[in-house]
């Protein structure tokens, strides 16, 4: 099967469509000249003079400015010259009224005759041929036509396919059938240049096949849809074909893959549309759904893309594999300033270094650049601090897809609110500055050249409970004005293999373009001593531990493991972690510390004695859980928060610890 040639140029369609009509109503002419001289035989007459309708389609040919809508679609499917006219008799009984009595008579006036059937066909057309009504016939394969239920093959009647006859009537649309699972895929007005290098390779590729007869897959695999969008319409655009995307995680139930690749295959052939397979929402390892994408492209033909997020065979037919990246720094800060000249919030508002502090944190394609704007304009203070609103829309950008895996933190803490010795501080500072600085360093400065390990920034935090772990990382959040997202490894970790890696995976996929802040809790879950290798799960449980330290190295954002016990932890693996800061154990100068910061300024307090209760040997965690309890308490009495509503919640906390309450504070 041969795909059509690329649609008429806007200008020109007008015109086309007007001499495709008169083509059109020539040949049904011819056609039905025949059906009229077989309801006259019973006359004697001879064969019908067609010599003048045949000299005014000829003449129709001539004047069209391309081939006509049925001859594009005979030579599109390889239709022979009887199926061709088959295909005309299904269309003039649907055009011309009169067709439907030259049927009867044709069929010798029988009740319920005026319709066209194979018989008929057979019977009246020239060059008729039996194949033509096997199911594996153009005519069927492809749906141009549907048989009506009937006693016998021959003696039913056909119908051509709505589809099949708005487009030979020159009206050409997308099957409704198909309509409801594909969407249109937006041509960008300029991809980025590595974007449009590999569409142009593309496009020679599939511009070399052309000419052998074959039109090869084309995988497109990376981890950002909207780049691998962009290129797969930047081809489409090259060729003058439209570009539909069809989830594949449709397939299944009620959406059958045989049924789909038919319609695909004709849409393809009828409207010079490519179509994109999108497997990106599920593993190509997923056995039934991978062989129900397999059976998808290998019976599908035409302009074909299949987009997945990792290399994999995804058909048992060849296809031709391209990696597609996200724009690269530069091109990015390219789009960054297209869209913000376009948006009104372009290099007068902001500045350059404005752009340079996003492309450094956001790793964000021209789709997401462009929403980012759209968002930012619709901000109140867009104006007055346009840099701002920018970095606040990259971050809610990304938000969705890490909410589905992982529980954001609301950030409420700073600086002021951390009471930790001067040396964790100053660790927590360079971490900061790490993050900040990491795109100067690394790209402006050449670091990344060196190898593309220990370029991410990764923490870990060791103490016990309640020593301050968690809000450390909000304050690094606050500071750095990023996302907090805390993981739970326990239910990151699956006990079917390869199962924790995909789980891992997924999440440093979704927060890679926001290069949030991941707080892996209770990292001893999985970071514990290397085990000697023993079975198949002691060797999994290892690689699980390597497929993490990895991603957290290259990870553009920061990614932080707490854990309670760093002495459970595998020294090699400490030392592919760039910062270990060690929360200790509050003392009495820093639990003052921290009570003199456990009541907001709105709590009403009366008589607190901060020296009397630094005596109480709590971590800070703790010492929140008292303060909390003993507001609820005071509110409930109707007074401020005082000693003896603070000594009643200190008992309740010290009960659930099961240790005895302090003495001094008794007294």
């Amino acid at each position: 099967m041969n795909v059509a040639e690329p649609n008429i140029a806007s200008g020109a369609a007008a015109t086309w469509r007007e001499a495709n009509r008169r083509y059109l109503t020539n040949a049904l002419a011819v056609i039905k000249g025949w059906l009229d001289h077989a309801g006259s035989e019973s006359t004697g007459a001879g064969p019908p003079d067609q010599a003048a309708a045949l000299a005014d389609l000829a003449a129709a040919a001539k004047a069209m400015s391309a081939p006509a809508a049925i001859d594009a679609v005979a030579a599109a499917f390889e239709l022979s010259s009887f199926e061709r006219d088959l295909l005309l008799l299904c269309v003039g009984v649907e055009l011309d009224g009169a067709f439907a009595a030259s049927c009867a008579a044709a069929q010798g006036e029988a009740p319920g005759q005026s319709h066209p059937t194979f018989r008929l066909a057979l019977s009246v057309l020239p060059n008729p041929h039996w194949s033509a009504l096997s199911p594996a016939a153009p005519l069927r394969h492809f749906r141009l036509v549907e048989i009506e239920p009937g006693k016998t093959l021959t003696g039913s009647a056909l119908r051509i396919d709505e589809r099949v006859l708005h487009h030979i009537a020159g009206v050409s649309h997308l099957d409704e059938r198909l309509a409801a699972l594909v969407e249109p895929v937006r041509v960008a007005p300029a991809p980025a240049p590595s974007h449009a290098a590999t569409a142009a390779r593309i496009v020679a590729l599939w511009t070399r096949a052309a000419c052998l007869g074959s039109t090869p897959l084309v995988q497109l695999s990376g981890p950002d849809r909207d780049s691998k969008r962009a290129v797969a319409a930047a081809v489409c655009a090259e060729i003058g074909a439209r570009l539909h995307a069809f989830p594949a995680r449709l397939l299944g139930g009620t959406v059958d893959e045989f049924t789909l690749a038919q319609l695909f295959t004709r849409e393809a052939a009828l409207g010079g549309a490519a179509l994109l397979i999108d497997c990106d929402d599920f593993d190509l390892a997923d056995v039934a759904r991978s062989a129900a994408v397999s059976r998808l492209l290998d019976r599908t033909s035409g302009l074909l893309l299949v987009t997945t997020r990792e290399r994999g065979r995804v058909a048992d037919r060849p296809a031709a594999l391209f990696e597609v990246a996200k724009p690269t720094p530069a091109e990015q800060r390219a789009l960054w300033s297209e869209a913000l000249d376009a948006g009104g919030l372009g290099p007068a508002p902001v500045a350059a270094p404005t752009i340079e502090r996003l492309v450094s944190q956001f790793d964000m394609g021209a789709a997401a650049i462009d929403a980012a704007c759209l968002v930012a304009q619709a901000e109140p203070d867009a104006a007055a601090d346009p840099g701002r609103a920018l970095w606040d829309a990259c971050r809610a950008h990304a938000r969705p897809r890490l909410d589905d895996l992982a529980q954001r933190i609301e950030i409420g803490a700073g600086w002021d609110d951390l009471v930790l010795p001067e040396v964790q501080l100053n660790m927590l500072r360079e971490i900061a500055v790490h993050v900040r600085q990491r795109a100067k360093v690394y790209e402006a400065w050449g670091f990344a050249s060196k190898g593309g390990r220990g370029l991410g920034v990764s923490a870990l935090f060791a103490g016990t409970s309640g020593t301050g772990k968690t809000m450390a990382a909000e304050v690094l959040a606050a500071t750095l004005r990023l996302d907090l997202y805390r993981i739970d490894l326990s239910c990151v970790i699956s006990k079917y293999i390869g199962e924790t890696e995909k789980n891992l995976r997924r999440v440093f996929d979704a927060a890679e373009e926001a290069a949030a802040i991941l707080l892996f809790d209770e990292a001893d879950a999985i970071f514990g001593k290397r085990s000697e290798v023993k079975d198949s799960h002691d060797r999994y449980a290892n690689i699980e531990v390597s497929y993490l330290l990895q991603r957290m190295e290259a990870y553009r954002g920061l990614a932080i493991l707490t854990t309670n016990m760093k002495t459970a932890l595998d020294a090699a693996f400490l030392r592919r972690i760039r910062f270990v800061v060690q929360f200790p154990y509050p003392e009495a100068t820093q639990r003052e510390a921290i009570w003199c910061r456990a009541f907001p300024p709105g709590t009403p307090t009366e008589g607190l004695d901060l020296q009397k209760l630094a005596r109480l040997n709590v971590a800070g965690g703790n010492i929140r859980n008292i303060a909390i309890n003993a507001a609820f308490l005071a509110a409930e009495a109707g007074g401020p928060v005082r000693m003896g509503e603070i000594m009643r919640a200190a008992r309740s906390e010290y009960a659930k610890m099961e240790r005895p309450l302090t003495r001094e504070l008794e007294d």
